[in-house]
């Protein structure tokens, strides 16, 4: 079955996963094509990490995952990016309490 950014978040979000550890979720960031820098800062967003990691809501950083794994799939690097996150250990997720 081909995967679809419904499926890829479906699985994301499976056993209280919130997103990416920041070095993970920074890995998966630098594989999105056509980032850029904007008078504003990037699109897409940059991941919720360093001091932004520990003041915000588990919610806010899956919904930026979700923009990253919908410009994946809007730029044509869904599969690439599945399979990153597919592969990620149990231990490279940032999980809810």
């Amino acid at each position: 079955m081909p995967e679809t950014p419904q499926s890829l978040l479906a699985f994301c979000r499976e056993n209280q996963r919130v997103c990416p550890m920041p070095d993970r979720w920074n890995t998966l960031f630098e594989m999105l094509p056509q980032r850029k820098r904007t008078a504003i800062g990037w699109e897409p967003a940059l991941p919720l990490n360093l001091e932004a990691w520990d003041h915000t809501p588990a919610a806010l950083k899956t919904l930026r995952l979700a923009e990253h794994i919908e410009w994946a799939a809007q730029h044509g690097a869904l599969d690439a990016v599945a399979q990153y996150l597919r592969a990620l250990p149990d231990e490279d997720w940032l999980h809810a309490p």
